[in-house]
């Protein structure tokens, strides 16, 4: 049987692998997985914090349908959306731009660069 599913498994590799050779293809799977590691991370701090989403939910003021989207379909959330819940789990919001796989960094402008603290 465990053959059969190293079979299977190197199969699904093949698969996916080629699959993958399909930029617009792999840039939206890429783009799916950014998005579901924002909802993997509350979900990881909620079963830290032993609470179910409703009770997520209830500390931090919003429904648990809410909680839910949030942790399976994380899309269009606010900063205070997601501030609101990481307080709720006694966490705070940290927010860091990455540049992409494969990207060069463009061409630098001489001179001041004006910053601004939030």
């Amino acid at each position: 049987m465990a053959e059969g599913k190293d079979e299977m498994t190197t199969r699904w590799k093949r698969f996916y692998q080629k699959q993958m050779e399909d930029v617009k293809l792999r840039e939206l799977v890429e783009s799916e997985l950014e998005n579901l590691q924002l909802g993997v991370q509350i979900a990881k701090l909620r079963a830290e914090e032993n609470l179910s989403q409703t009770k997520l939910a209830a500390k931090a003021e919003m429904s648990a349908p809410k909680i839910s989207a949030m942790e399976n379909e994380p899309r269009n959330l606010t900063i205070g959306t997601l501030i609101r819940v990481a307080h709720a789990l006694d966490s705070r919001v940290e927010i860091k731009l990455v540049r992409k796989k494969g990207a060069k960094p463009g061409r630098r402008r001489e001179g001041k660069v004006k910053t601004r603290s939030l």
